[in-house]
C-alpha cells in the first residue's frame, strides 16, 4: 500500500503516520486546522529527530521519510489513497460522518480503516456502501515504539481485506499483528481496562495510595509501570470512554468506570497530557 491516508495528526495519528513513511509509503495527514497540521508535522519530525538522536534512524533515512509526509486540510485529497486509517477523537458521530465521506472519496479499491479503541468497526462499516473493506488496524501508544497492532474483524469485512492489512501490518510496517473479533476491548483493552479499574476503584476506597498500587504492581508483578501511571499515560479520558464501551457491550456491574475515574475527567484531570491525573506533571 503505498499511498496512505491518516485522519487526525494527533498522537497516534502522528505515530501513524511516522511508522508508514519509515516503511516507505507516502502519507497524507488529513486535518481541521492549518495551525492543527502544523502540529501534526512537528510531532513527525520531533520524534524522527529523536530516533536520529538514538542512533535508531540515519539522519539520511529521516530525510527520506520526512520527504515522503504532508498534510491537507481537504478530504477530498484522499481520492487516490490505497488505503486510509481513520485516528479521529473517540466521538461515534464523528466517525460515522467522516466514513460516510471517505466512501463517496476514496478510490473504490480503497480500504477504510480505523484506529478506534471502544467504538464497534461494524458501525463504520454501516455507514458505508464497500463494508467489505472497512477493518480495524488499532496500534498502540506511542505507535514508533509499541510492537502490536490489533487487526479487528467486522462480521461484513473480507478475507481480502484482512489479508492485505495483516500483510502492511507485519511485512511492510513490521509489526506483531494480531486478529481480534469485532467486540468492545478487542483483545488487549477487554483484559487490560477491567485491571485499570480496578486499581481506581482500590484508590477510591482507601485501601492504599497510588504510589503503593504501582510499586506493588511493578514489584510483585514485574510490571514495567504500575496501573495508575499507566492510566495517566494512556489519558483518563481514553481509559473511561473504553471502560463505558465494556459496560455498554457486556453490562456485567464489575465493569461500570469508577465514579472517580468519570469525576477526574469531568474536572480535566487527563493525566499527562493535562499535567494532572492521578499524579501532577508539571
Amino acid at each position: 500500500m503505498e499511498l496512505v491516508g491518516v485522519i487526525g495528526g494527533g498522537t497516534m495519528g502522528a505515530g501513524i503516520a511516522e511508522v508508514c513513511v519509515k516503511a516507505g509509503s507516502s502519507v497524507l495527514i488529513l486535518e481541521t486546522k492549518q495551525e492543527f497540521a502544523d502540529a501534526a508535522l512537528g510531532r513527525v519530525e520531533k520524534s524522527l529527530a529523536r530516533g536520529v538522536k538514538s542512533g535508531k534512524l540515519s539522519q539520511e533515512d529521516a530525510d527520506a521519510a520526512r520527504a515522503r509526509v504532508d498534510v491537507t486540510l481537504d478530504i477530498e485529497d484522499f481520492a487516490d489513497r490505497d488505503l486510509v486509517i481513520e485516528a479521529a477523537p473517540e466521538i461515534e458521530s464523528l466517525k460515522l460522518e467522516l466514513f460516510g465521506k471517505l466512501d463517496k472519496i476514496v478510490k473504490p479499491s480503497g480500504i477504510l480503516a480505523t484506529n478506534t479503541s471502544s467504538i464497534p468497526v461494524i458501525k463504520m462499516a454501516g455507514a458505508t456502501e464497500r463494508p467489505g473493506q472497512v477493518v480495524g488496524v488499532h496500534f498502540f501508544n506511542p505507535v514508533p515504539v509499541m510492537p502490536l497492532v490489533e487487526i479487528v474483524v467486522a462480521l461484513t469485512t473480507s478475507e481480502e481485506t484482512v489479508t492485505a492489512v495483516m500483510d502492511f501490518a507485519s511485512n511492510t510496517l513490521g509489526k506483531k499483528a494480531v486478529r481480534a473479533g469485532d467486540r468492545a476491548g478487542f483483545i488487549v483493552n477487554a483484559l487490560l481496562i477491567p485491571y485499570l479499574t480496578s486499581a481506581v476503584r482500590m484508590l477510591e476506597s482507601g485501601y492504599a495510595t497510588a504510589e503503593d498500587i504501582d510499586a506493588a504492581m511493578k514489584g510483585g508483578c514485574g510490571y514495567p509501570m504500575g496501573p495508575l501511571t499507566l492510566v495517566d499515560t494512556v489519558g483518563l479520558d481514553i481509559t473511561l470512554a473504553a471502560a463505558q464501551s465494556l459496560y455498554e457491550e457486556f453490562g456485567e456491574p464489575h465493569l461500570i468506570p469508577p465514579p472517580l475515574l468519570r469525576r477526574k475527567v469531568e474536572a480535566g484531570h487527563l493525566g499527562k497530557k493535562s499535567g494532572q491525573g492521578f499524579y501532577s506533571y508539571s
